[in-house]
């Protein structure tokens, strides 16, 4: 998927939602976890409720690694159903990789050639020679981590660089991954616990698109993200997870879901 065409896609729908499939099969309904494929049937139903108000999709992949070779499988069948059934959504797979030389090739070769995914987060310490090979897939996209929304991120991500031109971590990262890739196959990770800084952000990164957690649970507020963070393409994704997916955890869970959605899709709008 292009720049033009998740652009495009957002202003169709009026929603810049990212639906985190954080899927916990302790946390779904129990009619569900007599399942085969509990994970996938779970997803299944909140893709189908939420696609209207939704342009990503973001599973994370631990919830899926956690229950070894079967939920592996059911995150390759949620993908796999997010492709057939709603190709217009970008799919972006929440790994959080971070190695370097043919074990990162292996790795993008595993998400976006096995997978089909549209795009993967990864953590940039390593430096270009672990981002590199994801950024030559043409139409794929590099989220990489820069400022996040857990408190402990000012272990290091705020730590000031001294030098000509002093700066904080997270805004090196976000400098000179810019130079490693364009606003065509690169987006950055920032926290919505931290709105302040999306001002900052934007004097570097003007045009990129950033994904956004920390929005519900975590406490951010899609009016704050959206007053520092817009640009003329938009250039967000904020994503929501647990508010929307654990809506409900009863047999009327889908709805629940889809309702959440639609009340966080209908603020974003309003904001386009």
């Amino acid at each position: 998927m292009t720049y033009l065409q998740l652009s495009n896609e957002i202003r169709r729908k009026g929603s810049f939602l990212c639906v985190g499939l954080d899927t916990d099969v302790r946390l779904i309904p129990e009619h569900l976890r007599k399942c085969e494929y509990p994970l996938f049937e779970f997803n299944k139903a909140i893709i189908n409720a939420t696609a209207p108000y939704a342009v990503a999709f973001k599973p994370n992949t631990a919830f899926y690694e956690a229950l070894g070779g079967n939920g592996w499988k059911q995150l390759e069948m949620t993908v796999s159903f997010i492709k057939e059934h709603y190709p217009e959504t970008l799919v972006i797979a929440d790994a959080k990789r971070g190695d370097i030389g043919n074990t990162a090739g292996m790795y993008a070769r595993c998400f976006f050639e096995n997978m089909n995914c549209d795009a993967v987060t990864l953590a940039p310490y390593m430096g270009e020679d672990s981002v590199r090979p994801f950024l030559d897939y043409e139409g794929k996209w590099s989220v990489i981590l820069a400022l996040t929304s857990n408190s402990s991120a000012e272990d290091f991500e705020t730590l000031a660089i001294a030098g000509k031109h002093p700066e904080q971590l997270f805004e090196k990262v976000l400098r000179t991954a810019s130079g490693w890739g364009s606003k065509e196959n690169t987006m950055f990770v920032v926290g919505a616990t931290r709105p302040e800084r999306f001002v900052e952000i934007r004097a570097i990164c003007p045009d990129h698109f950033l994904l956004v957690p920390g929005v519900g649970a975590q406490g951010g507020s899609v009016d704050e993200v959206a007053r520092y963070g817009l640009n003329d393409h938009c250039g967000l994704l904020i994503n929501s997870s647990r508010n929307i997916i654990y809506a409900s955890d009863g047999e009327n869970f889908a709805k629940s879901a889809a309702e959440e959605a639609a009340n966080l899709a209908s603020k974003m709008a309003l904001l386009l």
